[in-house]
């Protein structure tokens, strides 16, 4: 089992659920991720970089694209969510709506290819 999926398995009920659907969205939009660690935190990797970590705490949820620029843009187009230091934060009551998440998942996408130099193919 991968970090993310030992993760996961560490949470209950609706917890499970609204995280585990926001990571299977991200494995289904970047087949080629690979579970990992950043940060500390379970994440998915992507060309061997961070791409995006999803983990609750004591405070709700939050999705760690591992760019404060990314985080930025995307909370600029949400109303009524708060942010940390480089995150989304969200509760199970009121998830992150999917056009969010993958709007962190291309542009850290995006700036991985970027920083290395070639488009993804």
């Amino acid at each position: 089992m991968g970090e993310v999926t030992e993760y996961l398995a560490t949470l209950d009920g609706a917890e499970r659920e609204v995280v585990g659907r926001l990571l299977d969205r991200v494995r289904a939009a970047v087949p080629e991720v690979e579970e990992g660690r950043s940060y500390g935190l379970a994440a998915y990797r992507y060309r061997g970089r961070p791409l995006i970590a999803v983990v609750t705490g004591s405070r709700g949820c939050t999705a760690y694209p591992f760019s404060a620029d990314v985080t930025a843009a995307v909370l600029a187009t949400l109303e009524g969510f708060d942010a940390t230091k480089g995150g989304i934060r969200f509760t199970v009551g009121r998830p992150l709506p999917d056009g969010a998440l993958d709007a962190l998942v291309q542009g850290r996408r995006t700036e991985i290819d970027a920083a290395l130099g070639r488009a993804r193919g």
